[in-house]
């Protein structure tokens, strides 16, 4: 399991690079702007040259409207500031076939600029909460339109976590299906480390955390500590010790 962490800017990529051995993604992204809110491209690329520079760098593009070419045009740019991953929140969208138009145009916008960068369409587990796509719809979509991975996040940080709105048994079908149309699976949405036996359990292949390793578990007040990276990533190799031993037990 791949862990990416999500700073809010440089000085905290800074910190991400003091841990760097103990993640593998990190992530830019611009909470004001909301969930998968889009940060600035100048600011991508001061977090590329601020990390080492074998770890990739995630950028989402936004929880973006029903506008295929507003968001291919976002993604390019994300793509073209140094991002290897691509994130596009599907907010706006409220069937398979728009998150599909969507997804398919920012698929077309990266891969012609950059065939090795990777595309994640991202939804939302408490998509009740806003009308957007069902989230077991997400491996699908992201199938048809040429994607590389599928993620889930929480569209509203309001201190309710990934597991509140959608149960381990339905987050591991999420996994299933993508794993099914040869996708990387991402899970985020205030994951702790309580959290990381059952995501390791289910197949995850990248789990996004920001809150676990902020001062305090605050996404806004705190600040990340590469202390917290560390413990985050001993646990997570604890977790993936112990099912291995179980797994190989039959």
């Amino acid at each position: 399991m791949l862990l990416l962490i999500s700073p809010d800017g440089v000085e905290e990529a800074l910190d991400c690079a003091k841990a760097s051995e103990h993640l593998d993604i990190v992530d830019v992204k611009r909470p004001d702007e909301g969930s998968l809110g889009a940060n600035f491209p100048w600011v991508i690329r001061e977090i590329r040259d601020a990390v080492p520079a074998d770890k990739p760098v995630s950028a989402t593009v936004g929880d973006v409207p029903y506008k295929p070419g507003t968001v291919a045009q976002a993604a390019l740019g994300a793509a073209v500031s140094g991002a290897t991953y691509i994130k596009v929140g599907l907010y706006g969208c409220t069937t398979p076939d728009q998150a599909v138009e969507v997804m398919s145009a920012a698929v077309r916008a990266v891969k012609d600029f950059r065939p090795d960068a990777l595309v994640v369409a991202s939804g939302y587990a408490d998509a009740h909460r806003i009308g957007c796509v069902n989230p077991l719809a997400l491996p699908d979509i992201a199938r048809r339109s040429g994607c590389d991975a599928a993620m889930l996040d929480t569209a509203i940080k309001d201190g309710t976590r990934l597991f509140d709105h959608l149960p381990p048994d339905v987050c591991a079908e999420f996994v299933r299906r993508a794993h099914d149309a040869g996708l990387l699976a991402a899970l985020a949405g205030s994951v702790g480390v309580d959290d990381l036996g059952e995501l390791t359990r289910i197949g995850t292949d990248i789990v996004g955390v920001r809150d676990a390793v902020c001062a305090g578990g605050d996404r806004r007040a705190g600040r990340i500590q590469p202390r917290l990276v560390a413990a985050f990533r001993a646990e997570m190799d604890r977790c993936a010790r112990e099912f291995a031993v179980v797994d190989a037990a039959g």
